[in-house]
């Protein structure tokens, strides 16, 4: 621990941890006395502090600190959330009422948040509390955790502090996204693989990730004579994952756990497919965990591609969306197996005339995601654009095709800087993260009223109850956090 500031009480634990401290330097602001722990507990004397800059350096420390650090932000996060209401949840309950029919109308965005989290969370919870909105996921997949460099632990609590940090109230739903068997890594040693897939699965419900995306569609044969053949490898290891799933769910949690019968970018999926998925899939649950809950909702796939498809001069191809599919076989997963629907990948660089299309197909829930990673590298700096591409073109110059023109490659590629660029993006200048909060809040409003889930806030708290789930502080001696004095240097 630090030295003691010159004026103030002495700084125990926790303030200690987050703000350290040297000889030449002062205490860092903290949260003032408006937060204290209490027996493992954390008090909340005035949750206004909480809503303030005070708090933006405890999200930066979630996510930059170094060991006891890190991890005491984490918890500070968690804990003032259970106080707070601010939980992570699960949309499984929401999902069977809108099988059931009870509930209708509306698409739940699901939002790749890759780049500059914080900021981007914000914004998205500052729409969510200007609409009322509360049917709306974050999500992060298995391939983006890689790149991103997030752990779960990380991108939960960074949601969470963005949540907190503009106020919003109410159950979060944090998903992964695509945890996705390999089908070249299956095939060498499916073991290893599923045991992959199932140690991803732990530390992310281990985190607070309670909805679930289990990818098993890369196993589907088309060369198979039939369509339970087809399929039955990919419901197979579905059922093994969903399997284990169940088994990791902490009390009073059902995980939502969604199914894929075609993968994104493929052919467009049918309802005999689904049937057939879905009928081996329910079978097999029976057999194998009789009482299980299966699946919630089923994504296929309608005629879009992840990312889209770049030409040489770095425009988006159109796309042309099959929204009689989504209707039909939505219809299907709600009438005969009691889902939500089906759900839509691949949708964020969709025209802005498309969105409006889902809500009426009754599609349950759409993934955005490349969309607002573009809005990220249109509105940042052009000098650290082309910092980032000069180092594309040495670290992912073996991803070039020969046939790439330099907006292609660069257009694919640019992905794979968001996590060794983590710390240049989090520390934009104040006037380019409020130029791009700005056009995150135009998007995101725009999405959530296109997409129907202005308002649902009501209906998310009527069926959606999270868990109230305590963590044991990772070290003693946190006692309280002081504040720092007024005239104290917050430089590093």
């Amino acid at each position: 621990m630090g030295d003691a500031p010159a004026t103030g009480r002495a700084v125990a634990g926790i303030a200690n941890t987050f703000f350290p401290m040297t000889s030449s330097t002062k205490q860092r602001a903290s949260l003032g006395g408006a937060i204290e722990i209490a027996d493992g507990r954390v008090v909340i004397r005035d949750d206004s502090v909480i809503a303030s800059e005070r708090f933006d350096e405890i999200a930066r420390t979630a996510v930059f600190g170094n060991g006891a650090a890190r991890d005491d932000a984490r918890w500070l996060i968690w804990e003032i959330g259970q106080q707070l209401g601010v939980r992570c949840a699960s949309i499984h309950e929401l999902y069977l009422a809108r099988g059931r029919g009870e509930v209708s109308g509306f698409t739940v965005p699901a939002m790749n948040v890759r780049g500059m989290v914080y900021d981007t969370a914000r914004s998205i919870f500052r729409t969510a509390i200007r609409l009322d909105a509360g049917a709306f996921i974050c999500e992060i997949a298995r391939s983006e955790i890689a790149y991103t460099e997030q752990r779960p632990a990380e991108y939960v609590a960074v949601i969470l502090a963005a949540a907190l940090r503009e106020g919003f109230r109410g159950p979060v739903f944090i998903q992964g996204d695509h945890f996705q068997v390999n089908a070249k890594k299956f095939a060498v040693d499916p073991v290893t693989e599923v045991a992959a897939v199932k140690q991803l699965i732990t530390e992310a419900v281990d985190a607070g990730f309670y909805n679930i995306d289990v990818d098993t569609s890369t196993l589907v044969d088309l060369s198979k004579p039939g369509l339970d053949e087809q399929q039955r490898v990919n419901y197979e290891q579905a059922v093994e994952l969903t399997r284990y799933v169940r088994e990791m769910e902490p009390d009073g949690v059902t995980i939502s756990v969604g199914g894929e019968i075609g993968e994104v970018g493929t052919e467009n999926s049918t309802e005999p497919e689904l049937r057939a998925f879905m009928d081996g899939f329910n079978r097999m649950l029976r057999e194998r965990v009789p009482g299980a809950e299966g699946l919630s909702k089923i994504s296929v796939q309608s005629g879009t591609t992840h990312g889209g498809v770049v030409m040489a001069d770095g425009s988006i191809a159109d796309v042309k969306i099959d929204l009689d599919t989504l209707a039909r076989l939505s219809r299907v997963a709600r009438e005969e197996y009691g889902l939500s629907g089906a759900v839509q990948h691949g949708a964020s660089t969709l025209p802005d005339g498309a969105f409006n299309n889902f809500p009426k197909t009754e599609t349950a829930e759409i993934h955005l995601a490349t969309n607002f990673q573009n809005m990220l590298y249109d509105h940042m700096p052009p000098e650290l654009r082309q910092e980032i591409y000069a180092w594309l073109s040495t670290s992912a110059k073996d991803e070039r095709k020969a046939s790439d023109s330099d907006e292609q490659f660069f257009y694919k590629t640019r992905k794979k800087a968001i996590g060794p660029f983590k710390r240049r993006l989090w520390d934009l200048a104040a006037d380019t993260k409020q130029t791009l909060a700005s056009a995150y809040d135009k998007k995101f409003e725009f999405l959530f009223r296109q997409l129907g889930v202005a308002g649902t806030a009501g209906i998310v708290r009527t069926h959606v109850t999270p868990v109230e789930r305590h963590r044991p502080a990772p070290h003693e001696g946190m006692a309280v956090i002081e504040a720092a004095p007024d005239d104290a240097d917050l430089s590093d």
